[in-house]
C-alpha cells in the first residue's frame, strides 16, 4: 500500500517577465517556457514557482536515477531582483530544473490536484528527504492505493 503526501515547497518569487504562458488553457495556465524570478534566498533542493516547481541539480539527478513516474525535467531561468543581488553580491545559485509534473495524484510518484497541489508518493518522499526541503510543509494525503 502507497501513502501519498501533499507536499508545499519555499516560494522564493516569482515567475519572470520572460515566462510564456499559454492562455488557451484553463487556469492556471500552460507554462511553455519558465523564468523565475529571486526575491529572497532559499537554499532547499525543491522550490515552487506558482504554477511551477523547480529542482536543484543533486535532486534532478537523483530524481532521475529513482526513474519515478509523473515527472520530466526541463530547463529553467533564474533571475535575481536588485535587491537580492544587493544582498547577495558574490552568490552563485545552484543550478535549478524545472520539474514538470504530469504524473495522476494518488497513482503515480508526482501528481497534481485540481488545486494544483504537489502530490508524491512515499517512495518519492524517501528521496526529498535526504536533501535539503526545510522550508517544505508536508501532509498526509487522505487517500491510499493498493
Amino acid at each position: 500500500m502507497t501513502t501519498y503526501y501533499i507536499i508545499e515547497p519555499g516560494v522564493p518569487g516569482e515567475l519572470g517577465e520572460k515566462t510564456i504562458l499559454d492562455y488557451s488553457t484553463d487556469p492556471p495556465y500552460k507554462v511553455v517556457k519558465l523564468e523565475c524570478l529571486f526575491y529572497v534566498l532559499l537554499d532547499d533542493d525543491i522550490l515552487e514557482i506558482h504554477p511551477c516547481f523547480i529542482v536543484t541539480e543533486r535532486l534532478r539527478k537523483a530524481l532521475e536515477q529513482f526513474q519515478g513516474t509523473g515527472y520530466r525535467f526541463d530547463d529553467v531561468e533564474i533571475t535575481t531582483d536588485e535587491q537580492f543581488a544587493e544582498f547577495y553580491p558574490d552568490l552563485k545559485l545552484p543550478n535549478y530544473y524545472w520539474m514538470k509534473i504530469y504524473g495522476n495524484p494518488g497513482i503515480d510518484d508526482a501528481g497534481l490536484t485540481k488545486r494544483h497541489d504537489l502530490v508524491v508518493s512515499d517512495r518519492l518522499l524517501d528521496i526529498l528527504r535526504r536533501f535539503n526541503i526545510q522550508h517544505c510543509t508536508i501532509r498526509r494525503r487522505p487517500f491510499r492505493t493498493t
